[in-house]
Formats: structure tokens, C-alpha cells, sequence
């Protein structure tokens, strides 16, 4: 699939079209794929990502502050620094695969770049940039309540993952939590950790991360969802 092709089917996955398509395209363009082709640093989404940083920021007060009328501001600040986190925004780009539209350097992409917490985070700052420029706030506003701000107890879920997975063990077993590794996956410059939780002989979740530690959060967030359903 060639890259306007691939930038189109961006497009309808998000449900919005880019009146200037250069936008959208610098939204995914990552450093190493200007460095690599010998283009000007400024074609590459940190600039966006800066943009896109600060709506993102200013939307989701915005939303918690009408959602959670009675909370004090250390509480919604702290509920809005787990929504904007690299963790979580990472986990909302799986709802798009962002990552598969990324312009990224042969080196990058060979090394796991796709799939890179801090890569796909960025990129998805440096979309919204790119909608608010080309749409205005409005337009900005409706891709985050879609993609981010939606069903977010599970998104504050996921990132307290391995804190709440802890007060249910503590409160409900008496067995302890323990986080197994159980494989390890590709070269040094691209693992791949694979990573069971269990509550003493019981596997409770199973998680896959370029970190142990994400694999670990992996695993506490399916954990807690087994756990609920049960």
C-alpha cells in the first residue's frame, strides 16, 4: 500500500479528512525517516507533537473539570496526568493501529519502532496538532473524546493496572501476586517480554511489552478484567 493510500485509510479510521494532506503526513513522519532521507528537521511531527501536547492537555481539564464537579484540583490532576501519560495514550493508538502509518527510518522500523510506547504516543500528540491546524479546536475536541477520553475508567484501569491488580489480591486472597517471565523474544535493540501474572498457582493474566515492565502492567490490566468478569 503505497503512503497517500495508507494516509487515506488513516483517514477514514479516524473519521476525519484533511483538507491539507501535508499536515497529516508530517503528523506521522518521525525524525528518523527525515534524518534518514535527508530532509529538513522541521518535516518531522515534533513540532505537532508540541501542538497537539498542549490540546490534549487543555481538552481533558476541560472534560474533568465538568465531569468530576465535587473533586479538588490535586485529584484531577492527578487523574489527567494518568490519561495523557505515554502509557495510556500509547494503549488508545491500538484502537486506530497507529502505528502501521508511521513514516519511520529503515533502522527504526526494523528495531520495533511501530509498536514503541514513546513513538506512537508522540505521534498521536502530533495528529491532534495536525486536526486542530487544519480543523480548529472543534474538530481537535471530537478525535479526543472519540479516541482518548472515551471509556475512561478503563484507561485510568490500565495505567493503575498493577496497584489495583495489588489492593484485589490483598483485600479478596490469600495467595501473593507475582509477575513471571516467561519468554523473551527477539534481538537485544528489539526484545519482546512475555509475562504471566498469578495469584499463587493460579494464572490470572498474561502480558507481551518491550519492557518487563510494560508486559507486567499488560498482564495486572488482563488480570483485572478476568478477575471482574468472574
Amino acid at each position: 500500500m503505497g503512503k497517500k493510500v495508507l494516509l487515506e485509510d488513516l483517514e477514514s479510521t479516524i473519521g476525519y479528512q484533511f483538507k491539507d494532506s501535508n499536515l497529516l503526513r508530517q503528523a506521522m513522519t518521525h525524525s528518523s525517516f527525515s534524518n534518514e532521507h535527508r530532509l529538513n528537521r522541521l518535516t518531522s511531527n515534533e513540532r505537532l507533537e508540541f501542538l497537539g501536547d498542549a490540546v490534549l492537555e487543555l481538552v481533558t481539564s476541560d472534560f474533568l473539570y465538568s465531569q468530576y464537579p465535587k473533586l479538588p484540583e490535586g485529584d484531577l490532576t492527578k487523574i489527567r496526568a494518568s490519561i495523557v501519560c505515554e502509557q495510556t495514550l500509547a494503549f488508545c493508538t491500538r484502537e486506530i493501529e497507529l502505528g502501521k502509518y508511521l513514516l519511520l527510518g529503515k533502522g527504526e522500523d526494523l528495531t520495533g519502532g511501530r509498536d514503541r510506547n514513546s513513538i506512537v504516543s508522540d505521534a498521536m500528540e502530533a495528529l491532534i496538532g495536525a486536526i486542530y491546524l487544519d480543523g480548529g479546536f472543534a474538530n481537535a475536541k471530537e478525535f479526543i473524546d472519540k479516541f482518548i477520553l472515551s471509556d475512561i475508567e478503563h484507561k485510568q484501569l490500565f495505567y493503575d493496572s498493577k496497584t489495583i491488580l495489588q489492593e484485589i489480591v490483598q483485600s479478596d486472597y490469600k495467595e501473593e501476586l507475582v509477575y513471571q517471565l516467561i519468554k523473551e523474544e527477539g534481538p537485544d535493540h528489539n526484545k519482546k517480554f512475555i509475562v504471566e501474572a498469578k495469584i499463587g498457582d493460579e494464572i490470572v493474566g498474561h502480558g507481551v511489552g518491550r519492557t518487563k515492565k510494560a508486559a507486567e502492567q499488560e498482564a495486572a490490566y488482563s488480570a483485572i478484567v478476568k478477575l471482574r468478569k468472574s
